[in-house]
């Protein structure tokens, strides 16, 4: 049976889609062996899966440009590179007779090249949390926040890739790519999104067809699998305190910029005032509660975590970051939602919530009370976008795994 190093980094909204996986290999009667950063064992430990801790440093999140839309990237890549280090030691720490399967995270994509290279045999899998992970130059492009226009001919718009990954990303990781396979005797690489894009054995979208078709500039071979949401308490319900505020008047509207995020005062300003005119209540969901104001008027309240598959089909809309994991809670609840992105995935996940007509959205740039108002409150009197929540609520089933599986299981062989 091969062992499969099931890789991540990120937030628990990017873990969880990798321990859906992990746990459903090791259902399945694999070895499996979970690394991710340090501060998630309390969500890994009860499962049962092996894991290696790896290290992070979690100051990144107050970094002013972590958020940011173009300068986020540097930031998470910086904050990442201690961790993704430890990938090739903990490899060559493993019995040599073992036939392996890196299930990686993008961002671990060059250190899964450097291990197959000190072990021939060892099979890399690329697993994608979002269709922006993938570049494309078809549509939808954005070039962070910026859309490119439909009629902008493919030549143009491979430049304005080539152009974006040269200026934005390559001085950042290159050095270090480079300086780590300079020390494993390998030769170096010129282009961050090409090297990552050509190390996979397999590459796997942990999203649906649907939400985000095929492109014909993806890696191939390519799996397709729907959202393999997970829920780290299935089986807990609502909190008194909870279940007592919804019953003692209309739907809310929920808040949430994101668990990671650190940043969020203002945004929360703006939530409150806009609710507060429209006469909405409103659950304010961080678990950073020095962002709110010490005293929260009557219609809101503040939750540090409250499990969105409980939450959500009870609530009139959702506002949040426009992370996929948040995302995907949304369509599967059929709530309507409203996305406030900030950087890296969300602007992509922005546009297709749009596209699917569920949801809209307004750049956290141009974030102000009133025009968080006036957008929740047209999201809010668009009755034919509630049966467009019904019919891709429908669709939204649970990942099917049984074929990715037997992808897995022959790229093992």
């Amino acid at each position: 049976m091969p062992h499969f190093l099931v890789v991540t980094i990120g937030s628990a909204g990017d873990l969880f889609p990798f321990m859906r996986v992990a746990l459903a290999l090791k259902g399945a009667g694999h070895r499996v062996t979970m690394l991710g950063p340090e501060q998630h064992r309390p969500f890994v430990a009860p499962t049962g899966l092996a894991f290696q801790g790896l290290p992070a440093d979690e100051a990144v999140l107050d970094h002013p440009d972590l958020w940011h839309p173009t300068r986020g990237l540097a930031v998470v890549w910086r904050a990442t590179r201690p961790a993704m280090a430890q990938i090739p030691a903990f490899v060559a720490s493993l019995p040599p007779a073992e036939r392996l399967v890196l299930l990686a995270h993008p961002l671990a994509l060059p250190e899964a090249d450097l291990c197959r290279a000190r072990r021939p045999g060892l099979k890399v899998a690329a697993a994608y949390l979002a269709p922006s992970n993938l570049p494309t130059v078809h549509d939808p492009l954005l070039l962070g926040p910026y859309p490119v226009p439909r009629w902008v001919p493919l030549s143009a718009r491979r430049w304005l890739l080539r152009r974006l990954t040269a200026v934005l990303i390559d001085p950042v990781a290159l050095p270090d790519v480079n300086t780590a396979r300079a020390a494993h005797g390998l030769a170096p690489v010129s282009s961050l999104v090409d090297h990552i894009m050509a190390v996979p054995d397999l590459s796997i979208t942990l999203f649906p067809d649907w939400f985000a078709p095929t492109q014909p500039d993806w890696p191939q071979p390519l799996a397709r699998i729907g959202f393999p949401l997970y829920d780290p308490s299935p089986d807990a319900g609502l909190s008194p305190e909870v279940a007592r505020f919804l019953e003692a008047g209309a739907p809310p509207v929920v808040f949430t910029p994101g668990t990671g995020n650190r940043q969020a005062t203002y945004y929360f300003r703006c939530a409150l005032d806009a609710s507060a005119r429209l006469g909405l209540r409103a659950i304010l969901l961080t678990p950073h509660r020095e962002q709110l104001p010490g005293h929260l008027p009557t219609p809101a309240l503040w939750q540090d975590y409250v499990p969105l598959r409980a939450l959500l089909p009870h609530v009139a809309a959702l506002v949040h970051h426009g992370g996929i994991g948040t995302t995907a809670e949304a369509l599967r609840a059929g709530t309507r939602q409203l996305v406030v992105p900030l950087a890296h995935d969300q602007f992509d996940n922005a546009a297709r919530v749009r596209a699917l007509g569920v949801g809209d959205s307004l750049h956290a740039s141009g974030l102000t009370a009133g025009r968080l108002r006036r957008q929740l409150g047209r999201l809010m009197g668009d009755a034919a976008m509630l049966e467009d929540c019904r019919r891709v609520a429908a669709m939204t089933a649970p990942a099917e795994l049984g074929p990715l599986f037997s992808q897995l299981t022959q790229l093992a062989a």
